[in-house]
């Protein structure tokens, strides 16, 4: 299955010549191309659509840079799943392991970044969207600190969490795009890794011989020690505090639209957006609340830390896999992702494959503000040296 989005291609020149000359990308049907309709992966938003009037800041900033587009890719239904499968427009290829999804939602991104199409690929990541199908498609993944990245010709989805983010198959060229979209760090942050030992705990839920892998690997990039990061307010509350701001956000962003035009979602998708017509918006100020409260415990443990985990709590996820498979994935993965979504923390997916030939992927997580002094940290890492690490 293609990674872009059906119809005539999208392929605009560079504006003018810099440090990514020669480079090819694409980037997720979110996000405005000028003279194009932005879809978000659903026919109904797409037919509301004009063609944008502008390039988005972000794909400008690429193109000033010298790389040309090559396409816009598919997301899944405005970005609401972590899966990559589109009932409408199909699901992208994993190139490496095809049995399997690519991850969601900036599935056609790492689809083609993966396949070679590309040579890197904007996503959006809100819970997750950047980081699950980087490591699902053994790829380098960002999501920047929120807020760093202008969002302006960016469909929203949860605005308070939503993020630009992008693949890579080197830690080099990710820090090559970021040296275009970033700001100066704002923040100083120590590069002593430590791992979240719960992290690797939830992976050994799914796949205890993959999590001591893991762990061996943690070890090996300098995490001898850990951080407790559950320990103050309990994992289910950081997953409940994610769902209800993210809940609260979508409403925000997207409720009124969905009521009017009563969007045909593919099966798997619409009961999710019907969430926005039954949480307690009433327990919303409580849960923007604990949301600062956790932000702060995360910026105490972040002073001398750089964390390491588990990207997802499973390797892969089979493109037949079942429903109780699919809700045991989306309970772990959300959590293990709420750290850097409710915290608006820099994150970066490292990818591995073993000797199995199937992903594995640990993450790094910084301070705010510290986005390239992660990148730096990335491209130092002894087993980071080629496209991907091998163990």
């Amino acid at each position: 299955m293609s990674a872009f989005v059906p119809g005539n291609v999208t392929r605009v020149a560079p504006l003018s010549q810099g440090p990514l000359d020669g480079l090819r990308f694409a980037v997720k049907d979110l996000i405005d191309v000028a003279a194009v309709r932005t879809g978000g992966g659903n026919p109904d938003w797409l037919a509301a659509q004009p063609p944008a009037r502008e390039h988005a800041s972000c794909v400008s900033a690429l193109l000033r840079a010298g790389a040309v587009l090559e396409g816009k890719t598919i997301t899944d239904e405005l970005a609401y799943s972590l899966e990559g499968a589109n009932h409408h427009y199909g699901t992208p290829l994993n190139p490496r392991w095809p049995h399997a999804l690519p991850g969601g939602s900036s599935s056609g991104s790492a689809s083609a970044v993966a396949a070679g199409t590309v040579d890197f690929a904007l996503g959006t990541d809100t819970g997750g969207s950047v980081r699950v199908p980087a490591a699902f498609c053994g790829l380098y993944g960002m999501r920047p600190t929120h807020g760093v990245i202008a969002l302006d010709g960016v469909a929203p989805f949860a605005p308070s969490l939503d993020t630009i983010g992008w693949f890579a198959r080197s830690a080099a060229l990710l820090t090559s795009v970021g040296d275009v979209l970033l700001p100066a760090d704002s923040a100083t942050s120590s590069h002593t890794p430590r791992r979240v030992d719960e992290a690797f705990a939830r992976r050994a839920r799914h796949e205890p011989d993959d999590a001591a892998r893991l762990d061996a690997l943690a070890r090996s990039l300098g995490a001898q020690d850990s951080v407790p990061l559950f320990d103050l307010t309990p994992a289910a509350d950081w997953l409940a505090c994610y769902q209800a701001v993210q809940d609260a956000d979508i409403d925000y962003a997207l409720g009124t639209w969905i009521r009017a035009a009563e969007p045909r979602f593919g099966p798997a998708i619409a009961p999710r957006f019907a969430r926005i017509d039954s949480y307690d918006r009433t327990r919303t100020p409580h849960w923007r609340a604990l949301r600062e409260t956790l932000a702060a415990q995360l910026d105490v443990r972040l002073r001398d830390s750089v964390l390491v985990m588990p990207t997802t709590p499973c390797a892969l996820l089979a493109k037949d896999a079942d429903g109780d498979t699919l809700a045991h994935f989306y309970e772990d993965a959300l959590t293990l992702n709420a750290i850097a979504s409710l915290g608006g923390l820099p994150q970066i997916t490292l990818p591995f494959t073993d000797e199995c030939d199937r992903p594995l992927a640990l993450s790094l997580i910084g301070a705010r503000g510290t986005d390239r002094a992660l990148l730096r940290l990335a491209q130092t890492l002894p087993t980071h040296r080629g496209e991907t690490a091998k163990i």
